[in-house]
């Protein structure tokens, strides 16, 4: 039987989840916003819906992008360097996973697959990654200078 002093300790909270699940988790979400507004693009009747629903992909991936920065931040109370580096990570593997589905998708076209797309699994995780960081590194500082109360 417990004693009565045992019941009203508090349990200790769960450890957050570690930098690699997050980064991952929200690759993949960059990843279904990529495949999900290119369908729609796709299949848009006009030039002017095609615009609507890539605007909205930048958008989205914005949203997810600060909202990452935000969790990094609050949640797990990170400093700017490993808020940037986390964030720009999983754009990074966004990045890397449309690439990969872009060469998928070449492979099956009908002109047959250019060798050239293989450039792309290197070149898009740069090109998103290298701003991404700079853009989570001042975001974040500017965060971390806001909590100080300067």
């Amino acid at each position: 039987m417990r004693a009565a002093g045992n019941l009203c300790q508090a349990r200790p909270s769960n450890p957050p989840a570690p930098p690699q699940r997050n980064v991952v988790l929200v690759g993949v979400l960059y990843l279904a916003v990529g495949i999900a507004s290119a369908a729609l693009a796709g299949a848009a009747a006009s030039s002017q819906m095609r615009s609507f629903w890539r605007l909205s992909a930048f958008v989205t991936s914005a949203v997810i992008f600060a909202a990452h920065i935000a969790h990094e931040h609050f949640r797990l109370r990170n400093t700017a360097r490993p808020t940037a580096v986390h964030a720009s990570v999983a754009v990074a593997v966004g990045a890397f996973a449309l690439a990969l589905v872009a060469n998928i998708h070449d492979l099956a076209s009908a002109t047959g697959y250019r060798p050239r797309m293989l450039i792309a699994l290197v070149a898009w995780p740069l090109l998103t990654a290298v701003p991404a960081f700079i853009v989570a590194l001042v975001a974040a500082a500017g965060l971390g200078v806001k909590r100080l109360g300067v």
